[in-house]
């Protein structure tokens, strides 16, 4: 019921067809995080392989992009405007919640989309599609492994009523927590090549990073940061593989990318 509960609230599929799930399975959604990963993965995987038979790779990406937008109605990025209004409008606890609830976007969180998905777009354009096919299942899912881990740092920084979801999660047990990482970690075992692997590292600086941002500013965590430390975390696993590639082409071996798509 877990899991069926995941992605009813991580998609917008009509799984909430199959079965009523009660609220209480709501609370324990976060583990399954990286599971729905391989849905939301896999379908924008699915949808760049079909597209860029016909297309250019760079259009095929596109319309990748904005499948996963249409899969998850943009459930992460709404929470990564409302981070980027809300800690770059507030400057204390009470000011930055505020701004994150309030419904409206503001330039902040303009410039921080628009920032986003030009990175998002640009770091994977150029690089051949098996590659980039990758490279989504595993950022996806490991990406949301390691956001996942804000709840198990973090208290909810808001009252449960003052939830947009009305729902506050509750922490993993380490059987979840098991789960969550086995979830996250599969793709990268069966499909992402041992050379790429140090990219495992990008997201969980990212975490860090952003954790210590949520501790000093909310002294705890809210659904939109979850949102967007997600986001930043995967935009940090295609940047590091970026980085990657292009230094062991430069400086490593020229042939890197052609022997790893042999």
């Amino acid at each position: 019921m877990k899991v069926l509960a995941a992605f009813i609230f991580f998609t917008r599929l009509p799984f909430w067809r199959i079965k009523e799930v009660s609220a209480k399975y709501f609370k324990r959604i976060v583990p399954y995080w990286p599971l729905a990963g391989w849905l939301t993965g896999g379908i924008t995987v699915g949808v760049l392989w079909i597209a860029a038979q016909i297309l250019p790779i760079s259009i095929a990406w596109v319309l990748a992009i904005l499948s996963r937008l249409l899969i998850t109605g943009c459930l992460h990025e709404d929470g990564l405007a409302d981070f980027f209004d809300g800690f770059g409008g507030g400057t204390t606890k009470e000011r930055t919640l505020a701004i994150m609830k309030d419904s409206q976007i503001g330039s902040y969180g303009v410039i921080g989309l628009i920032v986003y998905f030009l990175l998002l777009f640009l770091l994977l354009e150029n690089l051949p599609l098996k590659l980039i096919c990758v490279l989504v299942i595993c950022g996806d899912c490991w990406s949301k492994f390691c956001a996942s881990q804000i709840i198990n740092y973090l208290p909810y920084a808001r009252k449960e009523e003052e939830s947009k979801a009305k729902n506050v999660y509750d922490r993993m047990t380490w059987q979840e927590l098991l789960t969550g990482f086995i979830c996250g970690f599969l793709p990268i075992i069966l499909f992402l090549p041992i050379d790429f692997w140090p990219v495992m590292i990008c997201p969980i600086l990212t975490f860090t990073l952003l954790y210590r941002l949520m501790k000093r500013r909310l002294q705890g965590y809210t659904g939109d940061c979850c949102g967007a430390t997600f986001l930043l975390c995967e935009l940090s696993f295609y940047l590091g593989a970026v980085i990657l590639l292009y230094a062991q082409i430069k400086y490593g071996n020229p042939n890197f990318i052609n022997v790893y798509l042999k």
